[in-house]
């Protein structure tokens, strides 16, 4: 497959109840304080990069974000975005720990979801380092139906009780206003058009994707990234030559996320009528054509056979995808739990079970009780997800920057770090740029800074 930059990063919701009788819970920016002390040591504000190349940061809303480091293949971002759950349940246990010595006893649990009770929505962004030569026009033309439908399979799932208590595929879709939103405001757009390439602006790019909803299952975000992947790769090489535009795209993808059987139909530009899973289709008989002309290879091999599976089952009953896809694996979870206790949808039962199924504590967690009675399919081990805890990609610029971290924690250098520079302080002032996130070395930087 193509080598490109990839990258993840996602918002995380916390709820804090008080385990003292009588005792209010500490708020949560409060909370958000405790869980990054651990790490922070004495910052201001809570925003480190950490050993593995990743940034661990707050975001507006007291919401702590975590982003991968920058990865090259999508099993590797399956295993840093985990990672990032790993090493929050870590925090957050050691945020407890700290809290209760401290005649705070409270309960922490974070949330791998978008949204919190009162409707509010944060995110899960995607990025893709791509070609500069391609403009957002195209961009735009191309991918815009894509997002619109993939849902299907990215889908997290959601419980919505205001509307009596019937289900979502999407938590985001609800929440997107425009096509294209602009990366200085707060309008939520199909496509974002935030340009940070951290990399050379004259040949890069960054496709900033906020329309995705944050995921549990591995084998979902392995679909999501890796089907994305692969359209853009035709849409650099100019392959799609096929009109795929739809009549209206914010009331599509709002639409689609309402239907529950994956039939509903869409108004395409040309007046065409088309489900998502049949624009899906669309979209993989071009990548099976595309390969025809292009060498393939064996993950664009296998993301194009598990990409026809899913939307084989979505046509013909999409509740057979009930260990793969994360609104299915939900829906059949809360159908179950349901029918036995004689439950109306709307329940708040039927709402915290909604919620539990993000809670990313793997003792507590739906989706972990789950994985451990191996009901879920996997693209990855726990083995090498507690190794990307502390080390990073091996193949991309993370790997210099882990080096970097790991030396000034130990040697307590005063530094700056960003993701495409990293600057020394002492004993002399010196700034590194490293423009290519592809290079994993970074000869000159690293001369200077083992001689300190």
């Amino acid at each position: 497959m193509k080598r490109r930059i990839y990258g993840l990063e996602n918002e995380y919701g916390i709820i804090c109840s008080s385990e003292s009788k009588g005792r209010r819970a500490v708020s949560i920016p409060n909370v958000v304080i405790y869980l990054f002390r651990e790490i922070i040591h004495g910052r201001m504000y809570p925003d480190v990069f950490l050993e593995n190349g990743a940034r661990f940061y707050q975001d507006i809303g007291c919401h702590p974000e975590y982003a991968t480091p920058e990865c090259d293949n999508i099993i590797d971002l399956i295993l840093h975005d985990k990672a990032g759950e790993r090493i929050i349940e870590h925090l957050s246990i050691s945020a407890e720990v700290r809290m209760k010595k401290e005649g705070l006893p409270s309960k922490i649990s974070v949330f791998k979801n978008n949204t919190d009770t009162p409707g509010n929505t944060y995110g899960c962004h995607e990025n893709y380092l791509m070609e500069r030569s391609v403009s957002i026009r195209q961009l735009a033309s191309q991918l815009i139906p894509f997002f619109v439908t993939r849902q299907v399979f990215t889908g997290a799932g959601k419980v919505r009780p205001r509307s009596r208590g019937s289900y979502a595929i999407s938590q985001r879709a609800q929440h997107i206003r425009e096509e294209i939103s602009i990366a200085t405001t707060t309008a939520r757009g199909i496509i974002n058009t935030r340009d940070e390439p951290h990399a050379d602006r004259e040949k890069y790019r960054r496709l900033h994707v906020i329309v995705g909803d944050s995921n549990m299952s591995e084998y979902t975000t392995y679909l999501k990234v890796g089907t994305t992947s692969i359209v853009l790769r035709m849409i650099e090489d100019n392959f799609i030559d096929r009109r795929l535009a739809l009549r209206d795209p914010v009331r599509a993808i709002q639409a689609i996320s309402d239907d529950i059987t994956c039939t509903r139909k869409v108004e395409m530009n040309d007046g065409r009528m088309l489900s998502a899973v049949e624009l899906q289709k669309d979209y993989l008989q071009l990548a099976r054509k595309y390969f025809e002309f292009v060498e393939p290879d064996p993950l664009s091999e296998d993301i194009m056979e598990k990409w026809e599976y899913v939307l084989t089952c979505l046509e013909e009953d999409p509740m057979r995808l009930d260990r793969e896809v994360d609104w299915v694996i939900k829906k059949k979870l809360i159908d179950s739990y349901v029918s036995s206790r004689n439950l109306r949808w709307d329940s708040s039962k039927v709402l915290m079970l909604d919620l539990q199924y993000h809670n990313i504590r793997t003792d507590k967690g739906l989706y972990y009780l789950l994985e451990k009675d191996k009901k879920v399919k996997r693209m990855v081990v726990d083995k090498d997800i507690e190794h990307a805890m502390y080390h990073p990609p091996e193949t991309t610029r993370a790997k210099f920057r882990s080096r970097f971290i790991k030396l000034v924690n130990e040697k307590k250098i005063l530094c700056g770090v960003n993701w495409s520079y990293i600057q020394v302080y002492e004993p002399h002032q010196k700034l590194f740029l490293s423009t290519d996130p592809l290079e994993p070395e970074f000869e000159e930087a690293s001369r200077m800074i083992y001689s300190i």
